[in-house]
């Protein structure tokens, strides 16, 4: 191995050789230059040193040409996909089937792909050049790299175009994904008004309730439970006919009128009255309304019922199950119906069962549930928590059919303690 002091001392003779005759002093310089070549290459370090470190830079250069190439190769077909997207999105603006501002989008998105493999096969001819040719052809490519530069200019506003068309785009597509949630959440919240989950406590009273919505969140059943005195607590159910918004909007509309009614008037028949009135001057003749309303009136140890062709309700008194039937027609049926009310004593431990139709008309077969059932789940157990008895009946009920219940299902429960 030829070390520093070695390469000095095969310089130092190769000035002193004289030039052999006859070559005029050809040799002695083939001897120097080859010397001055040595020293060149193994003055600074060991040849073994400098052989090492150069294969190892080709190396690490090869690998990254490699990674340029394939990350080349990947970007061009993500151009070639888009350019297929771009020539069928045109073809479905000329049919005005999408947006002109579609159409922009994807061209802005291809041309930046395009772009982008333009930067890469640089990159890749740079350094594999670097690894073939040596530094001297390295220029090359970056003289070639003028093409994306000039590509970036003429198409760089369409890039700024179609960046901000994007975030419009983006904007967009959250409106309309509140806007959907909106419509998700509009029925259920609709639903929890007319028919809550929740009831506020009285005093005197346990209530349970329970409310199972048919085919979709927008129903025509509800009820309530609101004081309208000193002493005076009144409990309603009521069902509309048909199914959707428009009846869920009257629903809401008769729970919120009878409120006052029953508020402004004593006898709930004459606040019927008046609502069977109010609603018939709205000119919906196709939306029938079934409605029970009873008053409790603690003072006077009283309840005081009446019912607009509402199926019949329950109450447990004295031992044994009575019905409180219908003292007048379905509201809106005829603008100057008459109603009136019936007075029973009220004790301690009554209860009072309201229910909708959809539970005595679950089906098995050509059987229904039926009213007696209903009766007869009450007489069964009537001390048991008033909430398990709502909920208990409609699991009777949906037991009892062969299908599942595809009527809106109400049950109050309210007793006296």
């Amino acid at each position: 191995m030829i070390g520093p002091g070695g390469a000095r001392q095969l310089a130092e003779l190769a000035a002193l050789a004289p030039a052999a005759p006859g070559r005029s002093g050809l040799g002695h310089g083939l001897v120097a230059g080859r010397t001055h070549a040595l020293v060149g290459v193994f003055g600074a370090g060991p040849l073994g040193d400098v052989s090492v470190t150069v294969t190892l830079e080709r190396f690490a250069l090869l690998a990254l040409a490699v990674g340029f190439v394939a990350a080349a190769v990947l970007w061009y077909r993500s151009f070639r996909r888009l350019e297929r997207a771009v020539a069928r999105l045109r073809r479905e603006a000329d049919l005005s089937r999408v947006s002109e501002d579609s159409v922009a989008l994807a061209e802005a998105t291809r041309n930046k792909d395009f772009h982008t493999f333009l930067l890469y096969c640089l990159l890749a001819l740079a350094t594999l050049g670097t690894v073939l040719l040596g530094t001297q052809y390295l220029a090359v490519p970056f003289v070639l790299a003028i093409v994306p530069v000039f590509l970036t200019l003429r198409y760089g506003r369409r890039f700024v175009d179609a960046g901000r068309l994007a975030e419009e785009r983006s904007l967009l597509e959250r409106r309309a994904e509140e806007v959907l949630a909106q419509e998700e959440l509009a029925p259920m919240r609709w639903a929890a008004r007319l028919a809550p989950g929740d009831l506020p406590e009285m005093d005197g009273f346990q209530v349970g309730q329970v409310y199972q919505p048919g085919s979709g969140a927008m129903a025509g059943d509800f009820y309530d439970l609101v004081p309208t005195g000193p002493g005076r607590l009144a409990a309603v159910i009521g069902d509309v006919t048909g199914h959707g918004i428009e009846p869920s909007i009257t629903a809401f509309q008769v729970k919120y009128l009878l409120r006052v009614f029953l508020r402004q008037y004593r006898d709930p028949a004459q606040a019927l009255e008046e609502l069977n009135a109010s609603i018939s001057a709205q000119g919906r003749p196709e939306e029938l309304v079934s409605l029970c309303a009873v008053v409790f009136d603690t003072g006077a140890k009283t309840l005081r019922f009446t019912s607009a062709g509402h199926p019949p309700a329950w109450l447990w008194h004295g031992g044994s199950v009575q019905p409180l039937r219908s003292t007048g027609p379905l509201l809106a049926l005829d603008p100057k119906a008459s109603y009136f009310s019936r007075e029973l004593s009220l004790e301690t431990g009554d209860v009072l069962l309201l229910y909708t139709d959809g539970l005595a008309e679950a089906r098995a077969g050509e059987a229904l549930f039926g009213e007696e059932r209903v009766a007869g789940y009450l007489r069964r157990d009537p001390n048991q928590d008033v909430a398990t008895l709502c909920k208990g009946l409609l699991a009777a009920a949906q037991d009892f059919a062969a299908e599942p219940l595809v009527d809106d299902v109400a049950i109050l429960a309210v007793r006296r303690v």
